[in-house]
């Protein structure tokens, strides 16, 4: 019984227990409902503050920016009134300046009208009294035939006849006056003016011949220069194209050869083999290639310094070249260079004494004779070739006539010509410039190599020895030793069937195989 009780006792504690928990729970739960409430009617207070805060400003900021835009506004609007105004004010002024303008325009019509009235009447006068006078004329001229028996047109026509008649008379006289004054003076200053030219120029003449001598310190060189078997000298005249003479002369190598070019080539390549020392084939070969570019070069130096002297500007390079080359070639003895600048005085000199253009005739005068150095063959006449290559340099017509007309191969079509003829021949048929020998000797030498040099597989040809020996070098990988026998019977046999040479020509064919390999 007493546990029972104590069980009933426990329960019951145990549910009055929970009771007050749970009251007391609820209780605290109202407490922080009524806290957390309060607190979010005050956030929500604050909020509502701070947004009509936040409403009043951007109230206010647009009120502001309303009022500034009104403002412009207002401004802009005032502005273009003030425009329009002065829009309004400056076509007002100008209405009124047109109607000032309208208003003289009038005043002036009806004057011209008014003079133009005044000028018919006047006019009228005038032909009225025009009428009178013609009808006088004639009275006057009936009156006269009636005295004289003549008519008006036979009286005109006797006077022209004899005015005819009177002025042929005097024409004549007058012109057979002046042309006999003038073949007095034209051959008096002509002859003036050439004699003038020729005492005003002094060039120097120099007589090119066939041979160079190359001066030694010592004749122990000389069989440097031979080498073993001769070796060394037959490289260097393959090479050059030029004959080396090793002989008893004293401390001189010769060098004979008929083309200037290849003789100065020789020359200078032999002068850097003896100083460096070094003599052989390869060095050889290398010493003239480099030889052969510094001649170009001073090929071209020369031209342009020649240009220079004369005061000639604009010439194409291709020309430069050619004027460079005439220091190497003479012709009938004269050296071309010193021949060309000559002619090129002459002519500045006989042009300025006829009033013609100084520059144009020095320069036809130094480009003259260009077509006896052009690099290529040809079959042309020097004049025409210096005239093609004048062309193609796009040269003055002029100048181009003068090059082509100076031995009459095309017809003179300027004043130019005759002068650039007139001057060659003075410089070249003064006493002692020309020698007419050496010209056809180193054209017949010329002819020779042509000859050998159009059969096929030949890679070089030299006239040598004067012109006894033809060296002929032909390329071995097209012709093998029958063929080069074959080539040189065929070349004596052409020379001397279509050639004129005294003595006899030796015809040498060299055939020469090399290899050539690298060690790296």
């Amino acid at each position: 019984m007493d546990i029972t009780f104590i069980t009933i006792a426990a329960v019951a504690g145990l549910i009055v227990g929970g009771l007050i928990i749970y009251l007391l729970t609820r209780k605290n739960n109202q407490t922080l409902t009524a806290a957390a409430q309060e607190k979010a009617n005050a956030i929500l207070q604050e909020a509502t503050s701070k947004g009509e805060i936040l409403l009043k400003d951007k109230t206010i900021e647009a009120k502001d920016r309303f009022y500034q835009m009104k403002t412009e506004h207002e401004k802009h609007i005032a502005e273009k009134d003030k425009n329009l105004l002065q829009s309004e004010n400056r076509f007002k002024q100008k209405e009124g300046t047109l109607n000032q303008q309208i208003e003289q325009n009038k005043r002036k019509q009806s004057e011209l009208d008014t003079l133009q009235a005044n000028l018919t009447s006047q006019l009228e006068v005038i032909d009225r009294r025009k009428e009178e006078i013609d009808k006088a004329h004639v009275k006057q001229v009936q009156a006269l035939e009636k005295i004289a028996g003549l008519s008006a047109e036979d009286a005109k026509k006797q006077l022209v006849e004899a005015l005819k008649a009177e002025s042929k008379t005097e024409a004549m006289s007058f012109i057979k006056e002046t042309m006999d004054e003038a073949k007095l003076t034209a051959n008096k200053e002509a002859k003036k003016i050439v004699i003038q030219t020729i005492q005003r120029v002094a060039t120097e003449h120099a007589i090119e011949n066939a041979v160079t001598v190359f001066h030694i310190d010592n004749d122990e060189v000389k069989g440097r220069v031979i080498g073993r078997e001769g070796r060394n000298i037959r490289a260097l005249e393959a090479a050059t194209g030029i004959e080396i003479i090793v002989d008893d002369t004293p401390e001189a190598i010769i060098l004979s050869g008929f083309d200037p070019v290849r003789r100065e080539l020789a020359r200078l390549a032999l002068h850097q083999l003896v100083s460096d020392g070094r003599i052989h084939p390869a060095r050889i070969e290398e010493v003239v290639a480099k030889v052969k570019r510094q001649l170009d070069e001073e090929i071209i130096e020369t031209g342009k310094r020649t240009a220079i002297d004369l005061g000639i500007h604009g010439l194409a390079p291709e020309l430069i070249r050619v004027v460079g080359r005439m220091k190497y070639r003479s012709s009938y003895g004269q050296n071309l260079l010193q021949h060309s600048r000559e002619v090129a005085n002459l002519c500045a000199l006989m042009a300025a004494e006829l009033g013609l253009n100084v520059k144009l005739a020095k320069r036809a005068g130094l480009l003259h004779d260009i077509g006896k150095v052009a690099e290529e063959d040809t079959e042309l006449p020097h004049a025409i070739a210096g005239m093609k290559m004048a062309e193609r340099a796009k040269e003055n017509p002029e100048v181009i006539n003068a090059i082509g007309a100076h031995h009459d191969e095309i017809e003179m079509t300027s004043i130019l010509s005759p002068i650039i003829q007139v001057c060659d021949a003075i410089s070249g048929a003064r006493p002692g410039a020309r020698r007419e020998m050496v010209e056809q000797y180193m054209k017949r030498l010329k002819e020779m190599e042509n000859v050998a040099q159009s059969y096929k597989g030949v890679e070089k040809a030299f006239a040598i020895q004067a012109g006894r020996e033809l060296r002929v070098i032909v390329e071995s990988s097209k012709l093998d030793d029958k063929a080069t026998e074959q080539l040189s019977f065929d070349i004596a046999n052409k020379i001397q069937t279509e050639m004129t040479y005294p003595g006899q020509v030796k015809v040498t064919v060299i055939r020469e195989t090399r290899a050539v390999n690298y060690a790296k």
